[in-house]
C-alpha cells in the first residue's frame, strides 16, 4: 500500500549567498513536502522564501533525500485558492449592451487587440487582448464626487482615501418598507458620525430586468440634511439613483455634495450585511475631470480572518 503524499518530507543541506556579502549555511535541514519529490530550484525558492531572506545571491541544495515522515507543520492552503470570507463583493458585474440607467447609452466593450490579431506579435504561442470600452461614467455601480453636482468642485481623482476606502460602516436594513421614500425618522436610530451609511432597500434583486430602471426608492431631503448633520462620510444605495429621478432638484445629491459626501449608487447584496462591525470601500480609478466613475465596492469585517492563513 502507498504511503500517502502528506508523509513525505525532505532533508537536505543549503549554503545561501548574499549579493551584498556573506551567507548563512544549514545542515541536516527538513522540510515538509507534497508528492514523493521536489525540485531543487523549487525548494532553493522555498527556503528564501520561508526565512524572508532579502537581497539572495544564490542558492545551492546539497545532499538532498526524500524521507517518509510525518509533516510537522499544519496543512497550508495555496496562495491562489486561499478563501476570503472577510470580503464581501458589493458590485453589479457589467456587460457589454446592457441599460444601466435610463436614457443612457449602454456600455460597449470589444477588443483594441484581440488575441487572434496579435498572433506574430510575440514569441510562439503567446498572445494578448488589449480591450476597450466605451461608457458613460455613471454605469453600473459608481461613485459621486462633488463634481458631479457642482461644477468646478473636487472631482474623483480627488476624493481622499480616507473618505472612500476602509470607512466604519452601517447598514440601514429597509426591505419591505411602505412607500418608496427613506426619510429621517427610518435614519435616527444609528449612529453615523464618521461612517459611511449604506441603505438596503432590496432594490438590487431586480437588477437587470426594465423593473429596476422604474420608481426606485430613494433618500429624502430631510433624510440626506440628517446624514449630513450627523456627520456621515459616505452614502450609498442599491439603487440606480439616490434621488427621486422625477425630481428635476436632485435635492439628495445636491445636500451629500455639497457638504463633500461621496454618493455610491447601484451596489449590491446589502442585505447579505450585518448593521455594524464591518468596513466600506469603494475606490475609482484616479482619472482627472470624472465626475463620477464605476468602482468595485465591498464589505469587510475586521475581526474576521482569511481562511489557510
Amino acid at each position: 500500500m502507498n504511503e500517502p503524499a502528506h508523509q513525505h518530507r525532505v532533508r537536505f543541506d543549503f549554503e545561501v549567498d548574499f549579493s551584498n556579502g556573506g551567507g548563512i549555511q544549514g545542515q541536516g535541514f527538513r522540510l515538509d513536502i507534497d508528492g514523493d519529490d521536489i525540485d531543487n530550484q523549487v525548494l532553493a525558492d522555498y527556503i528564501v522564501r520561508d526565512m524572508r531572506l532579502l537581497m539572495v545571491g544564490a542558492v545551492r541544495i546539497l545532499n538532498k533525500t526524500i524521507i517518509r515522515e510525518r509533516h510537522k507543520r499544519q496543512p497550508q492552503t495555496a496562495a491562489g485558492d486561499v478563501a476570503r470570507a472577510d470580503l464581501i463583493d458589493l458590485s453589479h458585474i457589467v456587460h457589454s449592451g446592457e441599460q444601466v440607467y435610463p436614457g443612457l447609452p449602454a456600455p460597449r466593450v470589444s477588443d483594441h487587440l484581440s488575441h487572434q490579431a496579435s498572433v506574430g506579435r510575440y514569441a510562439d504561442g503567446v498572445t494578448f487582448q488589449i480591450a476597450r470600452v466605451d461608457m458613460v461614467a455613471n454605469s453600473s455601480t459608481a461613485i459621486d464626487a462633488p463634481s458631479h453636482r457642482y461644477a468646478g468642485a473636487d472631482d474623483v481623482a480627488h476624493l481622499p482615501l480616507a473618505a472612500i476606502a476602509d470607512v466604519d460602516a452601517v447598514v440601514v436594513h429597509l426591505q419591505g418598507m411602505r412607500g418608496r421614500i427613506i426619510g429621517r425618522a427610518a435614519l435616527a436610530a444609528l449612529d453615523v458620525r464618521g461612517r459611511a451609511v449604506l441603505l438596503d432597500t432590496g432594490w438590487a434583486e431586480r437588477w437587470a430586468t426594465p423593473a429596476y430602471l422604474q420608481e426606485q426608492p430613494f433618500l429624502s431631503r430631510d433624510g440626506a440634511e440628517y446624514l449630513r448633520d450627523q456627520g456621515a462620510v459616505l452614502v450609498g444605495i442599491d439603487a440606480l439613483n439616490i434621488d427621486d429621478t422625477s425630481d428635476p432638484h436632485r435635492p439628495a445629491h445636491s445636500i451629500l455634495l455639497a457638504a463633500g459626501i461621496p454618493i455610491v449608487e447601484n451596489l449590491a447584496s446589502l442585505a447579505t450585511l450585518p448593521v455594524e462591525g464591518l468596513s466600506f470601500s469603494a475606490v475609482p480609478m484616479r482619472m482627472a475631470g470624472m465626475g463620477a466613475f464605476p468602482v468595485r465596492a465591498w464589505a469587510r469585517h475586521p475581526g474576521d480572518t482569511p481562511s489557510g492563513r
